[in-house]
């Protein structure tokens, strides 16, 4: 004698990953993207900090500072490192990807390194033009806080591509 059991309800329908479905691949780590984030923030805040005063001093009871930009050389480039580091982000989010044997973690990293050194060089000396700049301002902080976040990106993409 059979009981009357009913049968079980369907199950759910299979709904695929979103990643899977749209054929990406899953982010790795915690948090996903942070790597890129991270290094579009440093970018922004590098080329910004190349307008902010590197050094301040004082002459006949006024106060001066000097931007980066009016440093030399090395505070142009710091913008412009900090400019690629947010290209490279805009230009991966529009779909151009560099070439497999190039890793973009590795572009951040010397980019951030790069700039770093830079950063250095004008935290040590101060241009003999720029005197009596005696001081250095926040802007030239600001600037190696954020070159060194550049590196810190890199180094959290290169996770995230593992």
């Amino acid at each position: 004698m059979q009981t009357p059991e009913s049968l079980p309800p369907d199950p759910e329908p299979f709904e695929p990953d979103p990643y899977e479905r749209e054929g990406y691949p899953r982010p790795a780590g915690l948090l996903p993207g942070l790597g890129e984030r991270l290094t579009w923030i440093s970018g922004l805040v590098l080329a910004l900090s190349a307008l902010m005063g590197w050094y301040v001093g004082s002459g006949e009871g006024l106060q001066i500072a000097v931007v980066g930009w009016h440093t030399g050389v090395l505070g142009k480039l710091v913008f412009f490192i900090g400019l690629a580091l947010i290209a490279l982000v805009l230009l991966r989010e529009a779909g151009f990807e560099l070439p497999a044997t190039v890793p973009e973690s590795l572009v951040v990293i010397a980019l951030g390194a790069l700039a770093t050194i830079f950063v250095l060089l004008r935290l040590i000396t101060i241009p003999q033009d720029l005197l009596p700049a005696d001081g250095r301002g926040v802007g030239l902080w600001v600037s190696l806080v954020a070159a060194l976040l550049a590196i810190g990106a890199g180094i959290v993409r290169a996770g995230e591509e593992m």
